[in-house]
C-alpha cells in the first residue's frame, strides 16, 4: 500500500486539473474557460461513447483520464508558448515521474499511468490515435459552444485542427459542427 500522505499529495495534484484553466482559451479571452479536468472528463465520456469495436474503449476511457495528468505539474503548455515540442515532453514526463515517485515501487497504477500517457505520446497504438482525436475533437467542440455562448470568433481552432482528424467517427462529428456553425455564422 502506498503511503497515505503520498497518496493526498497525488489527491491533491489532482485538484490542479480542476482549477488550471485551459491555457488556449486564456489566450483567445474566453470567459471562465474550462479546466484542464473539465477537458479530460469530457473526452473520457467521447471514449466511452464511440462506437468502434477495433480499440478497446477501456484503454481509451484510461488514456484520456490520464493523457494531460503531467500537466498538474508542469502546466498547461501551448504552441503559443514557445516552448519546442522536445521541451515540453521533457517537463511532462519528469511530472510524470515525480507523480510515479509518490507511489510504491511495485504499484500497478503508477505503471499503468505511466504506460498510457507514454503510450498516448507515441501514437502508435489505434487506441492512442483514437484518444489523440477525441482530444482535438473536444477541443474543437467546446470553441464552437464557446462561439455560440460568447459571440466570439475561434476560427483559430478549427483552422488548427482541419485536416488532423483521421478516425471516420470523429470525422463524422468534425463535420457536423462545421454543419452546425456553417449554418450559425
Amino acid at each position: 500500500m502506498s503511503n497515505p500522505a503520498n497518496m493526498l499529495e497525488f489527491f491533491h495534484l489532482l485538484e490542479n486539473l480542476k482549477t488550471i484553466k485551459r491555457t488556449g482559451w486564456i489566450y483567445s479571452n474566453v470567459p471562465n474557460p474550462e479546466s484542464i479536468a473539465d477537458h479530460m472528463y469530457r473526452m473520457s465520456i467521447m471514449a466511452m461513447s464511440i462506437e468502434d469495436t477495433t480499440v478497446d474503449k477501456i484503454r481509451c476511457v484510461k488514456m484520456a483520464l490520464v493523457h494531460d495528468i503531467a500537466e498538474s505539474i508542469a502546466g498547461d503548455i501551448t504552441p503559443h508558448d514557445k516552448v519546442t515540442k522536445s521541451e515540453k515532453y521533457k517537463l511532462e514526463f519528469d511530472s510524470i515521474q515525480k507523480i510515479k515517485s509518490l507511489f510504491n515501487k511495485d504499484s500497478s497504477f503508477s505503471e499503468e499511468m505511466e504506460s498510457l500517457w507514454l503510450e498516448y505520446e507515441e501514437c502508435a497504438t489505434p487506441e492512442a490515435r483514437l484518444v489523440k482525436n477525441l482530444d482535438l475533437f473536444e477541443m474543437v467542440c467546446q470553441a464552437f459552444e464557446y462561439e455560440k455562448k460568447h459571440d466570439i470568433d475561434l476560427s483559430q481552432f478549427f483552422t488548427s485542427t482541419r485536416h488532423k482528424f483521421t478516425h471516420p467517427v470523429v470525422i463524422s462529428w468534425v463535420n457536423e459542427i462545421y454543419a452546425q456553425r456553417t449554418i450559425k455564422l
